[in-house]
């Protein structure tokens, strides 16, 4: 795989995480906040799935599902909970 490849995605990725955290900590409500942990959450999953294929490794796509199902339950028990509270 081309290192200009791996740079571009790897640099895409960053920017997502960054913009990720600016709404995190500058959202001015919590909707807002649990979208951007979701995002960054889905950003992550993404980069375990291209390090998989990157270095060839089947356990990180068996992380990268875990790690997805965990962040879907996640954001369900969020979503309850500022819809309806405790």
């Amino acid at each position: 795989m081309s290192e200009t490849f791996v740079l571009v995605l790897l640099s895409a990725a960053g920017l997502g995480m960054l913009l990720c955290l600016i709404r995190f900590f500058k959202g001015p409500t919590a909707p807002d906040r649990a979208v951007a942990v979701d995002t960054a959450c889905t950003v992550t999953t993404a980069l375990l799935v291209f390090m998989a294929y990157y270095f060839k490794r089947q356990i990180y796509l068996d992380v990268a599902l875990v790690y997805a199902v965990l962040m879907f339950i996640g954001v369900v028990a969020i979503a309850r909970f500022l819809e309806r509270g405790i």
